[in-house]
């Protein structure tokens, strides 16, 4: 399912127009991004939660040229699902 479907999926299940779904997703992708910056965690009981966490820096290998390279320390952003949404996917 992709951005488009999605909206018309929340459109149809809430009566709402597509334009107004499409503002709600879009306020939705907004203020989790904006709490996932800050280092929140957005949980969505029921549907699972989200969250940055620290992944240290590694070495690796170039896979041209089998050089040793060193791969610098981020933040990734991680999914855990909830228990409903586990059960359903089963």
């Amino acid at each position: 399912m992709n951005k488009a479907e999605l909206i018309d999926a929340m459109a149809g299940d809430t009566g709402m127009t597509k334009a107004d779904a499409k503002r709600a997703l879009e306020s939705f992708v907004k203020s989790t991004s904006k709490a996932l910056k800050k280092g929140d965690r957005v949980a969505l009981v029921g549907f699972g939660s989200f969250g940055v966490s620290t992944r240290a820096a590694r070495k690796g290998r170039n896979p041209q040229t089998g050089a040793e390279i060193r791969i610098a320390a981020k933040k990734v952003v991680k999914f855990k699902p909830g228990n409903e949404l586990s059960n359903m996917v089963k």
